[in-house]
């Protein structure tokens, strides 16, 4: 059990860190979600959105991250 801990423990402190950047430093992330490529749909009745190229480049270095983690622990 005290791996599972261990990781719950970091994984936590994780989310705290990434929390207070967007805290933070959020108007600096103000071009994250309008890049080219981004669906945004406005209408009178409707609003529909679909971040597309943010996902994509979000997926990229969320791999590239993880792939250097386990490279290096």
């Amino acid at each position: 059990m005290q791996p599972i801990g261990k990781t719950i423990v970091i994984i936590g402190v994780l989310v705290v860190v990434v929390g207070l950047v967007i805290w933070l430093a959020g108007d600096k992330f103000s071009w994250f979600g309008h890049l080219p490529g981004d669906i945004r749909v406005e209408k009178k009745n409707m609003r529909f959105y679909a971040p597309i190229t943010s996902m994509i480049l979000l997926s990229i270095l969320l791999s590239l991250l993880m792939w250097l983690f386990r490279k290096f622990f």
